[in-house]
């Protein structure tokens, strides 16, 4: 059976974000994926690089001491998909640490020659699943950090067949008819994933 990792950013349990987290397990459970569901703040994934961990961080080997667990659910997914809100124009501070903590030298990438390499692509599917306050000219308008980290960053360690970004914009002023179509939208693109 392949085996999802999702990858869940944000506090509050009854927040839209967590009901699309809810949709995107429960759906891709139902579509025969083994899921392992890592919600970061219930976890309590701590999302500080420390002066310890930077220093160390190009020991390839050594520096997945701090963060073996999540490098081994890392390694063992063949999808991943990140559910998060997007605040300020970037990830959750705790999506963004595991990002900074997990995605190491030896792990999400390989340096050869001073260039980066790819080496998650046992990863074949990726997917963000996010909201946006503001609108989508607003976010372009700053460069969608977000989106490009996803499917430029994200992506080139992964070189995944399959990449679906699929963002709510305009929460802010989304009525309950937009949000309900976008978590429709969520649950038919998980059913096909």
């Amino acid at each position: 059976m392949a085996r999802a990792l999702v990858l869940f950013a944000h506090p509050c349990p009854e927040s839209f974000s967590a009901a699309l987290h809810d949709c995107v397990v429960e759906r891709l459970t139902r579509a025969g994926w083994d899921v392992d569901d890592c919600d970061l703040n219930r976890e309590g994934f701590f999302p500080v690089l420390t002066e310890a961990e930077r220093r160390g961080y190009h020991e390839v080997g050594a520096n997945i001491a701090p963060v073996a667990d999540y490098v081994e659910r890392l390694r063992a997914a063949d999808a991943l998909v990140m559910v998060f809100p997007v605040w300020n124009f970037g990830y959750p501070a705790i999506l963004k640490g595991f990002l900074d903590r997990v995605f190491l030298p030896g792990v999400s990438f390989r340096l050869e020659g001073g260039r980066v390499k790819p080496n998650l692509t046992h990863i074949r599917k990726l997917a963000a699943v996010t909201t946006y306050g503001g609108t989508r000219m607003r976010a372009m308008l700053v460069g969608d950090p977000p989106r490009k980290s996803v499917t430029r960053a994200v992506w080139h360690v992964c070189r995944p067949d399959k990449l679906r970004y699929l963002a709510l914009y305009d929460m802010n002023r989304a009525s309950d008819g937009a949000r309900a179509a976008f978590l429709a939208r969520v649950g038919r693109e998980m059913e096909t994933f």
